[in-house]
């Protein structure tokens, strides 16, 4: 199985990171060690198979000259039943066409039709806590709200992420996405 990521700068990156071990520390959640090497990020596409090469061939060319995107984490949500926390970002114009132009142009790699990261299906977010009880759930809300600012930052690169197993999923291609930003 294989994620298409967003990745975001290193200051965004690191705050999302405070915030994991914050969550550890507080026994609220370990979700930031259930993966070795877990990075920070919004899942764009998933797939059950995928031809890595071909694939990452046409994400080479089709990012060449892509730009970043600013980007601001400003609610903090939950999907029903699940025990999954997490920043959503404004989902803005730019953020929509990112998506939209990435499932368009690779369209004959998608293996799953009802895919919740399918345009009109998807929800943006970075995940904060996963697989929780509902009274960890309440308590790691109640954490987040009270410590966590808007965040403020860029998408600056674009990744695939391999399933290797459950506690295994290594960015196995990135992209670098052009500094200067959309306007």
């Amino acid at each position: 199985m294989y994620g298409v990521v967003a990745l975001f700068d290193e200051k965004t990156e690191k705050i999302i990171r405070d915030i994991w071990s914050e969550l550890r520390e507080n026994s609220i959640s370990f979700y930031a060690d259930e993966v070795v090497d877990r990075k920070p990020h919004i899942t764009l596409a998933s797939y059950k198979d995928l031809n890595l090469s071909k694939f990452t061939e046409q994400m080479d060319k089709f990012y060449e000259n892509e730009s970043e995107i600013n980007i601001t984490l400003n609610s903090i949500g939950s999907f029903l039943n699940t025990g999954i926390l997490y920043y959503s970002p404004i989902v803005t114009k730019d953020l929509i066409e990112f998506h939209e132009n990435f499932h368009a142009q690779f369209k004959q790699f998608n293996d799953n039709p009802k895919s919740m990261y399918l345009p009109d299906s998807w929800v943006p977010h970075c995940t904060l806590a996963n697989r929780l009880t509902p009274d960890k759930l309440v308590e790691a809300y109640n954490y987040c709200l009270d410590r966590n600012e808007i965040i403020v930052g860029k998408i600056q690169e674009i990744g695939v992420i391999e399933l290797v197993n459950k506690n295994n999923a290594p960015i196995v291609y990135s992209k670098s996405l052009n500094a200067k930003t959309r306007k």
